[in-house]
């Protein structure tokens, strides 16, 4: 088990760690009935809090943030020499989470994508692990919520007797959606993006060798190009170039820098 810390990327907290260890604390959490927010960010999500200061601040209050892409945890490793031998993938990170929760009897809860979408995820979970209780779920708006319909959200997923909560709002909305909910549900929060998608059958993984080299973004852009072209092809290379300023110590990437939210925005 490892577990080294955060380390500033691009003033970002990134935390270097291990999928045993980064389960360890959601199980423990989980049993404890403590808040723990949790988000896998791949180099997008990294670059929503570069560019947002207000967001930087929402990513750098989570408990964890894993290093979801290969990219991530190269710029962890050779910025900061933590040496993490792999990086903690979100949908491996949810089907991992879910092995225990059913292991230790942990129910679950899972908010996000629309209803046909979760109940093929429901039944595709129940079927690779069959002792999983899935306690409740609720499907996203695709919008903006009220004050009222975020707090009835929050309410029912206490009231369903889940101790781990899933969401995939999609980023940066379910980073959000965690940092503002955090301390309401007081149970672990799993940001995990197109977790819900792949697991549900709807989207197709990179295979394993362009996960390993870090080409996973190459492969989603060709699966979906006209909504991913601007992420990947404008991103990445701002991200590059970015990181080779932090490491020429060039200029100085402070996470103390980003900026306290001054609302909600309530994202459901």
């Amino acid at each position: 088990m490892i577990d080294r810390g955060r380390y500033n990327v691009l003033g970002v907290m990134v935390s270097a760690l291990d999928y045993e260890a980064a389960v360890a604390r959601i199980v423990e959490a989980a049993r404890a009935r403590s808040p723990l927010a949790v988000s896998a960010l791949a180099v997008h999500g990294v670059m929503t809090g570069v560019l947002d200061p207000e967001h930087r601040y929402r990513l750098n209050a989570l408990d964890l943030v894993v290093p979801d892409g290969q990219p991530v945890r190269w710029a962890v490793n050779r910025l900061h020499h933590a040496g993490i031998s792999d990086r903690v993938y979100g949908p491996a990170l949810m089907l991992k989470t879910c092995e225990a929760a059913a292991r230790t009897d942990l129910p679950i809860f899972l908010f996000g994508g629309s209803a046909a979408l979760l109940e093929t995820l429901r039944r595709n979970l129940v079927q690779r692990f069959p002792t999983l209780r899935i306690v409740g779920w609720q499907a996203s708006k695709f919008r903006q919520l009220t004050p009222a319909e975020r707090d009835q959200t929050v309410a029912h997923i206490r009231s369903s007797g889940a101790a781990i909560a899933f969401v995939g709002l999609g980023c940066p909305r379910q980073e959000v959606w965690a940092y503002e909910c955090r301390e309401a549900l007081s149970m672990p929060i799993l940001a995990v993006g197109a977790a819900f998608n792949f697991h549900a059958g709807l989207l197709p993984q990179a295979p394993r060798w362009m996960q390993t080299s870090g080409l996973e973004w190459f492969f989603r852009l060709l699966s979906e190009p006209r909504r991913l072209w601007r992420r990947y092809l404008l991103l990445n290379p701002l991200y590059v170039g970015m990181l080779l300023l932090q490491a020429t110590r060039l200029r100085a990437f402070d996470p103390g820098s980003a900026t306290p939210p001054t609302r909600d925005l309530l994202y459901g």
